[in-house]
């Protein structure tokens, strides 16, 4: 199982009040992972990222293609990037960062600030969209 995946069975197990629906689409390229759809009738899109931390990258630089960023750029209210920060020596963080954040996630990784951390504090979010 990719870790996108991994990712994906973590969010569907903690975060329960959301319905949520995988979107997996080959033919529009930098569509989201996720919509979601919470109790107050909001619909908004999750792409899911893991950054493993080694040696070399202690930060956690996350990578996304040019369909992904102008997707975000685009669509920059309700939708979402969930990162999964993943280091060998501890279990992994969540890091939630809204779709118009995409171009300084891109380029300062997880130095930027979150608006979320964690699977429960993400949960409570959404539910408050």
């Amino acid at each position: 199982m990719n870790p996108e995946t991994k990712l994906w069975h973590e969010v569907k197990k903690h975060i329960r009040k959301i319905s949520w629906t995988r979107i997996e689409n080959s033919s529009v390229l930098g569509t989201p992972d996720l919509l979601g759809y919470n109790n107050n009738g909001v619909f908004f899109t999750v792409e899911l990222k893991v950054s493993t931390v080694t040696s070399r990258n202690k930060i956690g630089t996350v990578r996304f293609s040019p369909h992904q960023l102008s997707f975000h750029v685009r669509h920059p209210k309700n939708s979402f990037i969930l990162v999964n920060q993943q280091n060998p020596l501890s279990q992994g963080t969540y890091h939630l960062f809204p779709g118009s954040a995409i171009l300084q996630l891109d380029s300062c990784g997880l130095e930027l600030e979150a608006c979320c951390l964690g699977l429960e504090a993400c949960s409570v979010f959404f539910d408050n969209l």
